[in-house]
């Protein structure tokens, strides 16, 4: 048996899914596949490649599906039978667990293994769907599939979604989990929190992150190197007053924006003064990150062109797509804002879609 996990990879007891499947009577764990960032979960920055190894602890490999290869590979299936996933996804398009999860089904049918795939909530809840679609042409690793930005799905769902719907065909079962209702973020689902990855370290990052991950795309930090990464955003040279009273103007639902400085320790603008805003959210159920994101990117866009940019490639493997185009799933974003399309008119241009999405979700849903 192989397993695909991190650290948040513990039941509420903190057990580590390794040691749970290593202590299972006729188991035998013979490999462990780690996601961006690593099986540890130590690499900070991302697009930093991990290097394959050894677990001492458990006398296993330890293979980097974060690495040459995204996906299995025939050699590192060798002697398995099984392979269980249990990774914690953040409820957002383009976070690369869902494709390493993808990458896991499409390497077991081409070598005829089952997949186990134990389900965990969705931690900004499995009700709100949001944000712009991806469109075909622009798939990358941060987005493989045409789903909107907040998904609203767990891993088990979306597991059943990539299987049947888009056609990998493995022989997939979902352990469904118990007593989750699709409208509790995590803090409400009993589950312990453990950080799914370095720049995530609260459930308030994961609910500002489908949002403030567009700034990945531009030349504004997003918090990286702060202790508030995807919370804070700003750049050298931003009025941060300026900056949060345009924001707090607009009255978007659930959310203040407080004028903020900050001097990341790494990433963008390490050792600099950074204008900014930190994102409050004050309703989480009436926010909506994408919109918020989104009016962000333009706010400070319009605010100081000279402290603003489009990120160049690469980014995500990807050498010759804008960063922003493939973050947002096409380049329609990138041409609304940069056409002064206010950010309420650009949410709205996203329902038909949600509402497409929404529909042929309904199949793949496991939880009332």
């Amino acid at each position: 048996m192989g397993a695909v996990c991190n650290p948040a990879s513990v039941d509420h007891k903190f057990g580590h899914i390794a040691d749970r499947l290593a202590a299972m009577p006729g188991v035998e764990l013979a490999a462990i596949f780690g996601p961006q960032h690593g099986f540890h979960s130590d690499v900070q920055e991302n697009m930093i490649e991990t290097v394959h190894g050894m677990d001492d602890r458990r006398r296993v490999p330890v293979y980097s599906l974060y690495s040459e290869t995204r996906e299995p590979t025939a050699g590192m299936l060798e002697g398995l039978d099984v392979l269980v996933i249990d990774l914690q996804d953040v409820g957002t398009r383009i976070y690369t667990y869902i494709y390493t999860m993808a990458n896991c089904l499409v390497a077991a049918r081409r070598h005829g293994l089952k997949v186990i795939v134990c389900d965990r909530p969705n931690p900004i809840g499995g009700v709100l769907v949001e944000g712009p679609m991806l469109l075909r042409g622009w798939e990358s690793f941060v987005g493989l599939y045409p789903i909107p930005m907040r998904h609203g799905m767990t891993i088990g769902e979306l597991a059943r979604l990539f299987n049947d719907h888009f056609g990998i065909g493995a022989d997939l079962e979902v352990q469904p989990m118990t007593g989750w209702r699709r409208d509790s973020y995590h803090d409400e689902a009993g589950a312990p929190w453990v950080m799914p990855s370095p720049n995530l370290p609260t459930l308030d990052t994961a609910m500002v992150y489908p949002g403030t991950v567009l700034f990945e795309g531009t030349s504004v930090s997003e918090g990286r190197g702060t202790t508030r990464p995807f919370e804070l955003v700003g750049s050298p040279g931003v009025d941060a007053d300026r900056l949060a009273e345009s924001l707090n103007r607009r009255s978007l639902p659930g959310v203040h924006f407080r004028a903020a400085a900050f001097e990341p320790t790494f990433h963008k603008h390490a050792g600099q003064r950074c204008g900014g805003c930190q994102i409050h959210v004050l309703d989480r159920r009436a926010f909506r990150p994408v919109l918020t994101g989104v009016a962000l990117v333009a706010a400070i866009r319009a605010l100081d062109a000279d402290a603003f940019c489009w990120r160049p490639p690469p980014y995500e493997y990807e050498h010759n797509k804008l960063p922003i185009d493939i973050l947002a799933g096409s380049s329609d974003l990138r041409d609304q804002i940069e056409a002064g399309v206010t950010p309420e008119t650009i949410a709205q241009s996203w329902e038909p879609s949600v509402a497409e999405f929404t529909t042929l979700r309904r199949q793949f849903l496991l939880y009332e």
